[in-house]
């Protein structure tokens, strides 16, 4: 679902939404050579780091990535690719530690505990700041709307026909932030083990710097997620109709009715569904999650002129999204509660979306990653 320039009350308009080596030893030279051959295929000397290095532990609470080459973006057979999933892309990913699960609210909250940190869903609102992400001439909301608070969803009281206005399933709600993820009366009390939400880009950056860990590329958000299957179209085969066993998502009317076939209406606790080959969970469903890399929806195509093989590749090297390109996007992956076969079904591991850095929601996350040499140190 594209952003709108029309402005849809203010969190609508923050919304933005285009669908529902080896690690080097210290000291030691990264080694990244292209060779030049006849054929046109491209090739790369690169020693992938596949293995956890002798004598590195890994972090309490993540697993071991493996890296390898593979094909990142749409799949053969997928069926509802979008085209900023296309074409698949040859890249190179070095191995890496991920969390098994999103930052949970427990987690998040010990951060703030620590730093005294204030979410951007908790600061006042700068109309400043903010007119300079829509378009010239925008009038200044009421003072009533321009105070704190965040995105939340409403289900639709009918048949929704046009699934591209969004506006017929999110609120912009004062005082709704990661304490009170579905508005002021609502509570995280007694859900520690939930994914964190209503966090954007700049909060999750934040506790990233906090925790020593950054934010996954989508090369290797990807590679994680397929846990060592290349040519699935979901991390777990190709077989749609387990959806349910494997992932929190909409089953029903979307945005009507939700059958909870898969026992969760909203946000599920981390590990309610079994992990991926890999020991991470909720990489399909449940809560979107941040990635480090700019939203651009030509990406793909641009690197696949390229006809190169990206090592560790960081994404876009700058934002672009054509039904709004004031925004400043960054890419989020794995779908959510919300992603519907009918709608967006972005519970496939190409599946990604933009979101506005400044955007939280009720249902985005993050989980984290480290590098050998950011845990060696």
């Amino acid at each position: 679902m594209n952003k709108k320039v029309q402005f849809l009350g203010l969190g609508l308009m923050l919304l933005s939404m285009v669908n529902c080596k080896p690690e080097p030893k210290k000291n030691e030279a990264k080694k990244e050579v292209k060779t030049k051959v006849e054929n046109p295929a491209p090739v790369v000397e690169h020693t992938v780091l596949n293995k956890k290095p002798d004598g590195v532990t890994t972090p309490e609470g993540m697993v071991w990535v493996s890296g390898t080459t593979f094909k990142q973006g749409a799949v053969n057979g997928d069926k509802i690719a979008m085209d900023h999933e296309k074409p698949a892309i040859d890249v190179i990913v070095d191995g890496f530690f991920m969390d098994a699960t999103e930052v949970t609210n427990a987690q998040f909250a010990a951060f703030v505990k620590a730093t005294d940190y204030v979410t951007v869903a908790e600061r006042g609102i700068d109309w400043e700041e903010l007119k300079k992400q829509v378009p010239a001439g925008t009038e200044k909301p009421h003072d009533s709307i321009l105070k704190p608070g965040s995105l939340t969803f409403k289900k639709a009281k009918s048949s929704v026909p046009n699934l591209y206005d969004f506006s017929q399933w999110w609120n912009w709600t004062i005082g709704a932030d990661w304490k009170h993820p579905n508005g002021p009366n609502s509570s995280i009390k007694g859900k520690d083990n939930y994914p964190v939400v209503q966090v954007s880009y700049e909060d999750a950056l934040a506790y990233c710097e906090w925790a020593n860990r950054r934010l996954p590329t989508e090369a290797e958000w990807e590679l994680a997620s397929r846990a060592g299957s290349y040519g699935t179209i979901y991390n777990w085969g190709d077989d749609v109709s387990v959806l349910e066993e494997k992932a929190n998502t909409w089953e029903g009317e979307f945005p009507v009715e939700n059958t909870i076939a898969d026992g969760f209406e909203l946000r599920a606790p981390v590990k309610s569904y079994a992990p991926n080959a890999y020991g991470l969970y909720d990489m399909a469903g449940n809560v979107w999650e941040w990635t480090s890399d700019w939203y651009n929806t030509n990406y793909y195509k641009e690197t696949k002129a390229t006809n190169t093989i990206l090592v560790n590749p960081k994404g876009a090297e700058s934002p672009f999204t054509p039904n709004n390109p004031l925004a400043k996007e960054r890419v989020i992956k794995g779908g959510s509660f919300l992603c519907s076969a009918s709608y967006c079904a972005s519970y496939r591991v190409s599946a990604r979306m933009g979101s506005s850095m400044d955007s939280s929601l009720e249902h985005t996350g993050f989980r984290t990653v480290a590098t050998v040499d950011m845990i060696t140190e």
